[in-house]
């Protein structure tokens, strides 16, 4: 096992550089810094805002299962942590069962309107639209999937009224909050990219001025106090259905510069979807998580399957480590590209790309001495790879992750999201409104070929979304995801390797420096020790960029006598327990 004193030099963040991002918020409500993590006895939160952490904390006090506190912690962090998340957006979750031993996955992706055909993102001289300019208005949203996902979770592993659950968010929305920092930042930012175009974002995040609102500012939400109301009495059907949804409806008839062909039927028929858990064996744990049309487990699996053919524990974090996650990842990217899209839409070799004797293969086209350039597509078993084209269409960062185990021992990982950074800038009924629609490919085909994840009514677009629980010997051990767009699936496979080959505690491998290729540049986050490993990466043929990386990593190891929780000190993240 690595010396503790190596660990935290390859771990180190320079805490001091986020804070003056605003990026951090050192103590919150629960008085538990991020940097220190926590223990528990038996239950256990960890969430990206502190408000959120103690709302879930609060139910799970009551005796509340772990979707109980989930449907809490998401409200909380739709009202404080607005940018990221909410009902205006969607989500995937993985669920433990302790009483029947099961693990379940729950999909509550956006979907496509049905009237969006293949020339969706296309201009009318048949070129492609720019990525802004397609986000900005209601041509970006989807059909929203949070509330739905989470109503069905809830009918089956709730224990509390589900209108209990959104007391914290109703309260904390009409007494009203401060401005965070790293809120007061986004908000500073997106004053450049089409917030203040709209008059509802204009009126919450702005001044009367027209100046963003600083950190301190106290800001209530009464609009989403109701909304939340009317979806704590009525369940569901008050969000896709009646008020809400005239509101949703409203709201995308602003843009007419930047249509969008939702109706009431589109939002009335939206489903959430419970999937087959996807799981790869690595070192002896089966790590699982939400198959497709999210692409993070698949990715994270396939990262993790070739790594296993290495002796990661022997090499340490350092640089030759980074160098074979580095490969690994431009090859599961490459395949990533080629094929994974909605399952429901696209046939897809899922067994292919997770079968060992595949991931082999690929391995071994990894040199421990120099880097191979960019990676192509391979032809795992059960799939007919000369019928598609590669999409590359970047994931923007704009997400949570939060972990929960509960007092029975039911656990539950969740990623959510409105993709890039407050959405389509559009809002309704106080809460911000998704641009998942610009997660799909703009061009349909390519060189004669369809692109699997392009546009289609109904359709529900890639993710790199990676919410994932770790079992050994059929037991949870290990809760963990991140937000971070296309960058999702590195920070977590990374976290996973620290915790899993290095012996780090959740903190540390959170705190861990990142490492990250998507069939390109490696990236090296800046102001961490893995920055310093540059010169070698260069040394084996790597273009390396340093980079602000800004995950979200969340994490709770389960040990026999004790949980072990672990918050990203890039956020304002935070643990509680009992």
């Amino acid at each position: 096992m690595l010396k503790r004193a190596a660990i935290l030099l390859a771990g180190a963040v320079l805490v001091s550089a986020a804070a003056r991002a605003g990026d951090m918020q050192p103590e919150g409500p629960s008085g538990l810094t991020a940097q220190t993590g926590g223990t528990a006895k038996s239950f256990m939160v960890a969430a990206a805002n502190p408000f959120a952490a103690d709302a879930g904390y609060e139910i799970l006090k009551r005796g509340g299962s772990a979707t109980d506190a989930a449907v809490a912690v998401q409200m909380m962090l739709n009202l404080v942590e607005p940018q990221s998340s909410g009902i205006g957006g969607g989500a995937f979750l993985v669920h433990w069962d302790a009483k029947s031993a099961k693990l379940s996955t729950y999909d509550g992706r956006e979907t496509a309107p049905m009237a969006a055909g293949s020339d969706y993102f296309l201009k009318p001289d048949g070129s492609k639209k720019g990525f802004w300019e397609a986000v900005n208005g209601a041509g970006s949203v989807g059909v929203p999937g949070t509330v739905a996902m989470l109503e069905m979770v809830h009918e089956a592993h709730g224990r509390l009224p589900w209108g209990v659950l959104f007391r914290s968010a109703i309260d904390r929305a009409r007494a009203g909050f401060e401005i965070s920092p790293r809120l007061a930042g986004a908000i500073v930012g997106a004053a450049k990219r089409g917030l203040p175009d709209h008059e509802a974002t204009r009126a919450y995040f702005f001044a009367a001025d027209g100046t963003p609102k600083p950190a301190g500012t106290l800001l209530k939400n009464p609009e989403f106090a109701a909304s939340l109301e009317a979806i704590a009495a009525d369940g569901a059907e008050a969000f896709y259905a009646g008020a809400i949804a005239e509101r949703i409806l409203a709201a995308l008839a602003t843009t007419p510069d930047n249509p969008n062909p939702m109706t009431s039927a589109d939002l009335a028929a939206y489903r959430a979807k419970e999937r087959e858990p996807v799981c790869i064996d690595y070192r002896g744990y089966d790590v699982c998580g939400v198959g497709p049309p999210s692409s993070g487990a698949l990715t994270v699996g396939q990262i993790l399957g070739m790594l296993r053919h290495f002796d990661l524990e022997a090499a340490g974090p350092g640089p030759e480590a980074a160098h074979l996650f580095a490969e690994a990842s431009k090859l599961a990217y490459a395949d990533r590209a080629l094929f994974m899209a909605d399952l429901d839409y696209v046939e897809m070799p899922m067994r292919g790309l997770l079968d060992p004797h595949y991931l082999r293969a690929r391995a071994a086209l990894i040199s421990a001495r120099a880097a191979m350039n960019k990676a192509e597509a391979g032809t795992p078993p059960f799939t007919q790879r000369g019928d598609l084209s590669p999409d590359l269409q970047p994931e923007r960062a704009g997400t949570s992750h939060f972990v929960i185990v509960d007092g029975d021992g039911n656990a539950v990982s969740m990623t959510t999201t409105i993709e890039t950074g407050f959405g389509s800038r559009l809002m309704a009924g106080g809460f911000l409104l998704n641009n998942e629609l610009t997660d799909f490919s703009f061009l349909p085909e390519k060189d004669g070929k369809p692109v699997a994840n392009r546009i289609e009514g109904g359709k529900r677009p890639r993710s790199s979304m990676a919410p994932t629980i770790v079992l050994r010997d059929g037991k949870p051990v290990i809760l963990i995801g991140s937000p971070g767009g296309s960058r999702i699936i590195p920070y977590v496979a990374w976290a996973l390797i620290g915790m899993i080959d290095w012996g780090m505690s959740p903190q540390d491998a959170v705190n861990l420096g990142h490492v990250s290729n998507r069939n390109g540049a490696t990236d090296l986050e800046e102001g961490t020790a893995v920055a310093d490993w540059a010169a070698a990466l260069e040394a084996k043929g790597h273009e390396v960029k340093i980079r602000s990386m800004n995950s979200g990593l969340h994490a709770i190891r389960i040990d026999a006598n004790r949980l072990v929780g672990g918050a990203d000190p890039r956020r304002e993240g935070t643990v509680r327990g009992d």
